[in-house]
């Protein structure tokens, strides 16, 4: 089947481009701290989802880059795209698939939960 993509998503295999080729852009990781500890994404800036609002101003000089969101599976990460949209961060991403997507299909020492 085709799997459509919300426009607000990016594809794990265009974050690694990025990365790889050093334009790595901000990516927040949403997930609560025990998940952190579960699996995580070398560079990532973990924000809980919680904590979006209240550590806005850290993030505010992002507004105008592009910034990826990550969760588990890319729910938690679209609500929080949402808000920082809202917020004025007009390329904010969510990473599609999470995680989880990234441990299956660009990085397998990534454990999954």
């Amino acid at each position: 089947r085709m799997s459509t993509r919300h426009p607000w998503e990016i594809g794990p295999d265009e974050l690694q481009t990025l990365r790889a080729d050093g334009e790595s852009p901000l990516v927040i990781d949403c997930r609560e701290p025990e998940e952190v500890e579960t699996a995580s994404i070398d560079g990532t800036r973990h924000v809980p989802m919680g904590d979006i609002k209240s550590r806005l101003p850290e993030l505010e000089d992002h507004a105008d880059d592009l910034v990826v969101v990550l969760c588990h599976h890319g729910v938690r990460s679209l609500q929080v795209v949402g808000f920082l949209r809202e917020q004025g961060f007009a390329d904010a991403r969510s990473l599609a698939g999470g995680i989880d997507r990234w441990s299956i299909e660009i990085d397998g020492s990534v454990p999954r939960y």
